[in-house]
């Protein structure tokens, strides 16, 4: 699973890349956790009747329109690639509502007996990353509406299986039209992009334990641990330590 990202690139490389409308200005993010605001693409279908691309900022952590109460529901902060056609929570946003999460990092842990190492992963050309999404407005009992969305994953690579069994869905930018079309007819096409990525996609090394707390959010966060990628294991990843309240850090 992806419980944490990054976005340190330049607002306006970062713009390039995404080719959306907006001209946003924001500063580097080492450390951004689920509850916290968090940048998307979606897709606004412009008067020519062609899909536009815009910058937005929603709630990390999903929200199905059928919940009645919040603070009832479970965090969703992934939803694995499997099951979003059968899941009720996932199958209508999964036709209509995709969206790129902005990162250029994300982190993954490794766990050795009580021990957890977090490992950032990146790109290895140094791109931004496009990690597979879906949102939903939510509706209150008093009319409030929210704007919430999860990062899907999907089962890890060959190389990155050595820390852990998931990676978030990777979309690359030539299939970026594709996974943002928000027609239902486009949907098998969509869904067929949610693959691991292939090996050298990606490069990934052991950091400091500094991302385990949300508070800390400096590049600090990213400092490199020399030490080998040990052989995969089959253990899960412990729980993270989650934002004091949701209003902790917003992304501006």
């Amino acid at each position: 699973m992806c419980g944490r990202f990054a976005i340190t690139l330049p607002p306006e490389a970062v713009r390039r890349f995404f080719r959306y409308v907006e001209q946003p200005n924001f500063p580097p993010r080492y450390n951004i956790a689920p509850t916290q605001p968090v940048a998307i693409v979606r897709c606004r279908i412009g008067a020519d009747g062609r899909c536009e691309r815009h910058f937005d900022l929603v709630r990390w952590g999903f929200l199905p329109p059928f919940v009645k109460d919040p603070r009832q529901f479970p965090l969703i902060f992934n939803a694995r690639s499997e099951t979003l056609l059968t899941k009720a929570s996932f199958r209508n946003a999964i036709k209509r509502r995709r969206c790129l999460f902005i990162a250029d990092a994300f982190y993954e842990w490794r766990r050795e007996g009580r021990v957890a190492r977090p490992y950032l992963f990146q790109r290895r050309d140094g791109a931004p990353l496009g990690l597979g999404g879906v949102w939903e407005s939510w509706t209150g009992p008093n009319g409030e509406e929210v704007d919430t969305a999860c990062i899907i994953t999907t089962a890890a690579n060959g190389s990155s299986a050595a820390i852990h069994d998931r990676l978030p869905a990777i979309i690359e930018p030539e299939s970026f039209d594709v996974w943002l079309d928000p027609d239902e007819a486009g949907a098998d096409a969509a869904f067929a992009l949610l693959r691991p990525p292939e090996n050298e996609v990606l490069r990934f090394f052991e950091i400091g334990p500094a991302v385990n707390k949300a508070g800390n959010d400096s590049a600090d966060v990213q400092a490199r641990v020399d030490a080998p990628v040990p052989p995969a294991l089959d253990e899960p990843r412990p729980a993270l330590e989650a934002p004091a309240t949701p209003a902790q850090r917003s992304l501006f």
